[in-house]
């Protein structure tokens, strides 16, 4: 077996919050990327799987542990990786052109060599023709192009994708995601390891060789696995439906198990989904009416949805005990089966029971409110207590869950104007 290009040896990164708390985001990560072979990081949100990258960029340092390409430790951008953004990254006063030189013009390259170089990475990726064309003339996927022919114009032996496709419509990345496995498959391609980020859990089986899931809270390597089909694949075809069920399976097997050992979760610990409430209820509405089971990649594709759109669903659903999510499959229990058949009234009392019981913030809130002066409470209480575990934004993503659960369930009201919580009057 070949010596590995890129080494993640036991990589930890935590980040400072205001008042001074280290967040963990990574912990532990160990990775190898080889040459020749495809590799996708697949995770939800908060995983961590794009800090990773920058990581391996050489954009972020790591914590603990080292990140290597060949034998040198990665601490800066180094000539031998390049990387496709999301956002395209484009500068709009300069042409296509301009915009792929850039790279070139940063390693240092001689002028000379230039025009020979960018001529031949815009023909590679089909800009044949837009070449002084300026970004605004351009469509998503064009753009798109123009980021990877600027990443491969320096010629690099790792190729880093940062959800290169995510901000493009259905057609539109599928298109770029088969002109990427053609050219992949050309000697002419100018490298031969990619890494990519992903939550579009059918683009990584379409594309990778080895699938790394990520869990979260921190980020660490959750399993990985690996796909052995040829390119290019059959989307519809047994063998491909097999890996994707597989990565479902992965990603939603275990989860916080600190209860097992005797340790009650916090609001910290075990963090609410950002999930609504009616949100949660369609979707157990759905599972319902397919007779209480469903397989989480139909449901999934026949929604159209993607995995950070259906995976904080299916964890809040689970984390309330109103379904279970295990071997790729979502069931209803006993409570959901209720919820979803209930009148408007039952299903609040059903849902305020397990918020109470299960979600510890909708818990601790109920609880502060209880004992309050006035049942009343400023919701920067709750905010300066969210910030020591998470980051700012975070931080009033978890309490505008909270409140919406608790506002559906009856237990409290919340006045955005006077940033105030309190006690729901029946609550009193």
């Amino acid at each position: 077996m070949s010596a590995p290009v890129i080494t993640v040896d036991r990589v930890t990164k935590t980040f400072t919050n205001p008042s001074g708390e280290q967040l963990p985001v990574l912990s532990e990560v160990c990775l190898e990327l080889r040459d020749g072979e495809i590799v996708a990081l697949l995770g939800k949100s908060g995983s961590g799987k794009s800090t990773l990258l920058r990581i391996i960029a050489g954009l972020v340092r790591p914590s603990a542990g080292t990140a290597r390409h060949g034998d040198d430790p990665i601490t800066e951008p180094s000539a031998g990786t390049a990387m496709v953004f999301q956002t395209f990254a484009l500068l709009p006063w300069l042409t296509v052109r301009q915009n792929v030189e850039l790279g070139l013009r940063a390693q240092g390259v001689p002028v000379a060599e230039h025009d020979e170089r960018v001529l031949r990475a815009i023909d590679m990726i089909g800009l044949d023709g837009f070449e002084n064309a300026y970004p605004k003339e351009l469509s998503g996927g064009m753009r798109q192009r123009v980021g990877f022919a600027r990443a491969l114009v320096v010629q690099p032996e790792v190729l880093l994708m940062d959800e290169p496709f995510s901000a493009l419509d259905v057609l539109t990345a599928e298109n770029l995601r088969g002109e990427l496995i053609r050219l992949w498959a050309q000697a002419a391609f100018p490298t031969k390891t990619v890494l990519m980020v992903t939550h579009n859990i059918e683009e990584a089986v379409q594309l990778a060789d080895r699938i790394l899931v990520l869990d979260n809270n921190p980020g660490r390597i959750k399993g990985e696995i690996r796909v052995n089909l040829e390119h290019p694949r059959d989307t519809r075809g047994r063998h491909f439906l097999a890996v994707v069920d597989q990565a479902y399976r992965l990603l939603t097997d275990a989860g916080f198990d600190g209860d097992r050992r005797g340790i009650s979760p916090t609001p910290t610990t075990l963090p609410l989904p950002a999930a609504g409430v009616d949100g949660i209820g369609g979707m157990l509405d759905l599972v319902a009416a397919m007779g209480g089971r469903a397989d989480l990649p139909e449901l999934a594709g026949g929604l159209r949805f993607e995995l950070d759109d259906i995976m904080p669903l299916v964890d809040a659903a689970a984390l309330l005990g109103l379904a279970t999510a295990a071997g790729g499959d979502l069931e209803l229990t006993l409570d959901g089966r209720d919820f979803a058949e209930a009148d408007i009234d039952t299903a609040k009392r059903i849902f305020a029971r397990a918020a109470r019981s299960r979600a510890p913030l909708v818990a601790a809130i109920d609880h502060a409110l209880e004992s309050a002066k006035g049942h009343r409470i400023r919701d920067g209480f709750f905010l300066d207590l969210l910030r020591r575990g998470f980051t700012e934004d975070a931080a009033r993503q978890q309490l505008r869950t909270a409140i919406d659960w608790g506002r559906y369930a009856e237990l409290y009201e919340y006045d955005a104007g006077e940033h105030l919580l309190m006690r729901a009057p029946a609550s009193v």
